[in-house]
């Protein structure tokens, strides 16, 4: 049997299972696919297009994309530092702890990004939890850059978490019990064994975690604020433009075309790479 072999198999089985699909699924379906694309290309037929190179280059886009891709550069240095051991212990617990562990990450993915927005306040505002500490130290958090990131690792951490869970899930115990036999010591087993086996899910994670903090505004509006250059990221500009200030509206759209573009990006990189893997 060739390696294209159960390429083929595959897709013949899925054929099959389609033809058996009932045909009036296919008008839900339609539907479907239309309420996802049609207010795509309603903003595509909107654009400006001889206006975009003059609108994504303009003083307050530059500004705000550059923002945007610093900010979701450190907190995924974040996530990766917390949330690769936070998936590891997840992954090797047992009894209740994973669970509990488990249904704690994914909060952020189901709770209103404006309640995130507010948790982080209550903690690290001017009376929250932490910032009266935080105040006689002289450190103010809120309207910051620096709350900038961690609303976004906040948001993006989740994504990391599940993905490299499932990986080291997936991939068991058996080499990491084989290496410690052989006398490799827990952090050789962890950069040598687990990391490596875990990479597929790594990745993933780590370019779901990106796109995510780039497109990240409730906890961002609300726990770091809109300040032209310092926690003005695109999506606050897209929200500012629309709202009668600052950046234009022509301008506006055309960052919605560029957050479109990277996330696009992001998601065929994904599918290209998860089916080389597969082969």
């Amino acid at each position: 049997m060739t390696a294209a072999a159960p390429t083929v198999l595959k897709a013949g089985v899925a054929r099959s299972i389609a033809r058996r699909l009932p045909l009036w699924l296919a008008i839900p379906a339609a539907v479907g696919v239309l309420l996802l694309v049609l207010p795509f290309v309603a903003l595509l037929v909107r654009l400006d297009w001889p206006g975009v190179p003059a609108a994504i280059t303009s003083p307050e886009a530059l500004q705000a994309l550059g923002l945007s891709l610093s900010t979701a550069t450190v907190s995924i240095a974040l996530c990766l530092l917390l949330g690769v051991p936070l998936a590891l212990v997840i992954a090797r617990s047992h009894g209740w702890l994973p669970a509990v562990l488990r249904t704690l990450t994914t909060l952020p993915l189901v709770l209103p990004p404006l309640v995130g927005g507010i948790a982080l306040l209550s903690l690290l505002g001017r009376n929250g939890m932490l910032g009266g500490v935080l105040a006689f130290a002289d450190i103010r958090i809120p309207f910051t850059t620096a709350a900038v990131v961690i609303a976004q690792t906040f948001v993006a951490l989740p994504f990391l978490v599940i993905s490299v869970e499932g990986a080291l899930r997936a991939v068991g115990t058996g080499h990491e019990l084989v290496a410690s036999s052989l006398g490799a010591s827990r952090f050789t087993v962890f950069r040598r064994v687990t990391l490596p086996l875990a990479a597929p899910g790594l990745l993933a994670g780590t370019v779901l975690c990106f796109a995510r903090a780039l497109g990240e505004f409730g906890a961002t509006a609300l726990f770091a604020g809109n300040a032209p250059g310092v926690t003005r990221t695109m999506p606050l500009a897209i929200y500012t433009a629309f709202n009668g200030a600052g950046v234009r509206e022509d301008t506006a759209i055309a960052l919605s075309l560029m957050l479109i573009v990277v996330a696009m990006a992001v998601l065929l990189g994904m599918r290209s790479w998860r089916t080389d893997a597969v082969r």
